[in-house]
């Protein structure tokens, strides 16, 4: 049996691996002074369609009120932390958006955004898989974890649809051969 936190832990690893090409993006501004601000696009497209609307919404759409009915608090709590940090998450993304808006202002805006959102993230990432996460798992009972399984592959398809999250993936993968394989 499978827990529902076990879905969104798979998807911090696409998210963490996202974040490894985002600050190779930021590194490779910092040397050459240069970025391709298509590849900034994209990669705003990614955090904001998967880490975002898909991966946060499963957590506060349906995680964070199954936990919050078995006891685990939100205000004021654990969850109520994550939420502060996914809107933190949020302000950042849109700051990304916006520095290839302008550029003259690319570099900074979007050195801070990147680096203040992957740090966020890191952290965020692992309090939840090491604390609030496996407060999940001894609470829920089985039968909530596999309906919250059901529940997050209906939210995946209403929201991004048949076949986004692999073209999504695709996107990793382009930046991975372009960016991470510099190293």
């Amino acid at each position: 049996m499978m827990y529902a936190s076990e879905d969104l832990r798979d998807e911090h690893k696409g998210i963490l691996f996202g974040l490894e090409i985002l600050e190779q993006m930021v590194n490779t501004f910092k040397l050459s002074g240069t970025v391709d601000t298509k590849d900034i696009d994209e990669m705003v497209h990614f955090l904001r369609l998967f880490a975002d609307k898909c991966h946060h919404g499963k957590e506060e759409g349906l995680m964070f009120p199954a936990m919050e009915k078995v006891g685990i608090p939100n205000e004021r709590g654990p969850i109520g932390q994550m939420l502060v940090e996914h809107n933190q998450g949020r302000q950042y993304i849109a700051e990304m958006g916006k520095s290839t808006e302008n550029s003259s202002s690319l570099g900074n805006l979007f050195t801070e955004a990147a680096t203040g959102y992957i740090n966020l993230m890191r952290a965020h990432i692992e309090k939840e898989n090491s604390v609030l996460f496996p407060m999940g798992d001894q609470k829920i009972p089985m039968d909530v974890q596999t309906q919250l399984l059901v529940q997050f592959e209906e939210f995946e398809e209403e929201v991004m649809g048949e076949g986004t999250h692999e073209k999504l993936h695709e996107t990793l993968h382009k930046f991975e051969e372009k960016y991470l394989k510099l190293k």
